[in-house]
């Protein structure tokens, strides 16, 4: 379980960007407090002058511990000494020390080698605004899934689309919520608008925030940048095939709408079979019918949805349109 490098990229540069923020906005706090308050200026000098003794203390051979812990005892009482001034007139005993957004890791993104919370919540914000950029995340949820736009009359082969509906519906929210490494892959299928890229958003959601990697697209365009990738033409692409590949859990929403050539079977062959044999779970969308599906790729990939892929068709008219 992990994100790609590129995203903790992105988490370090704006953790570093935050922690030079809350130094700067500091900063500029105390050069306003110091002229304001002359005595701060005072005690600035003195806390620096303090703080080069010990740097230097630290060059030296012999026992220096007493001198060291005899510094920062006045260090201590020159800090409490400001805190006191700072709160007489008028200001927060931490006004000159920098605010940060998260206090326990100072900005730093790991607290005793460890990830700190606000890392990660950086890392699932990062991972959904990737795929905000291609889809309504934020709109696609568990709670507001309308079961009531599906017709409870039933159709010539006696299913009730309401009722298939609920129990896909069912079967989507608990995939989600016991979303492991060792899930199923899941073949959402059925006529255009019948709630299939919303289910699927709705488990990236939930996914995303177990702490897991999610990658979304397009058969289109997830096809589109990998054959761009393969020509090293890599500037505008937004997928690779490390990533496309290695996420914990891939979302392949439209298959069969890409543009249907040597190339994007040969790139779809490669992702659905390379992820069977690692076992990284899959979710595939399609408007085609299993029998179009047979029509427009080779035996093999359609062997292996038919015997690795638990398949839920949907059944109804567009509730887009409702």
């Amino acid at each position: 379980m992990g994100y790609t490098g590129s995203m903790y990229r992105k988490a370090q540069r704006i953790l570093e960007q935050r922690r030079d923020n809350a130094f700067n906005e500091a900063q500029q706090r105390s050069e306003k407090i110091r002229q304001v308050v002359p005595e701060i200026e005072s005690i600035q000098k003195q806390l620096s002058g303090v703080g080069l003794e010990i740097s230097q203390l630290f060059f030296y051979k012999g026992n220096t511990e007493e001198k060291v812990a005899e510094l920062r005892s006045k260090s201590r009482e020159l800090v409490s000494k400001r805190s006191k001034i700072l709160k007489e007139n008028g200001y927060s005993e931490d006004a000159m020390q920098p605010h940060y957004v998260c206090p326990v890791c100072e900005d730093r993104g790991f607290v005793n080698g460890r990830l700190c919370s606000c890392h990660i919540q950086l890392l699932k914000d990062l991972m959904k605004n990737e795929i905000r950029k291609f889809a309504p995340l934020d709109d696609c949820t568990f709670d507001n899934f309308k079961l009531e736009y599906y017709s409870e009359t039933p159709l010539e082969n006696s299913i009730v689309p309401r009722e298939r509906a609920k129990k896909i519906f069912e079967s989507a929210r608990l995939y989600a919520q016991n979303f492991s490494l060792e899930s199923k892959n899941l073949l959402f299928s059925g006529a255009t608008g019948l709630g299939k890229t919303h289910l699927s958003l709705a488990i990236a959601n939930v996914v995303i925030n177990k702490g897991y990697d999610v990658c979304y697209g397009t058969s289109q365009n997830i096809c589109d940048d990998l054959q761009s990738e393969q020509f090293g033409r890599t500037e505008n692409i937004h997928y690779t095939k490390q990533q496309v590949l290695d996420s914990d859990l891939l979302i392949l929403d439209d298959l069969g709408c890409e543009v249907n050539n040597q190339y994007s079977t040969a790139i779809l062959y490669n992702i659905i079979n390379s992820r069977i044999l690692s076992k990284k779970p899959t979710i595939i969308s399609t408007n085609c019918q299993f029998s179009e599906l047979l029509e427009k790729y080779d035996q093999r990939i359609t062997s292996r949805i038919t015997g690795e892929y638990t398949n839920m068709i949907i059944f109804g008219n567009d509730i887009r349109n409702l």
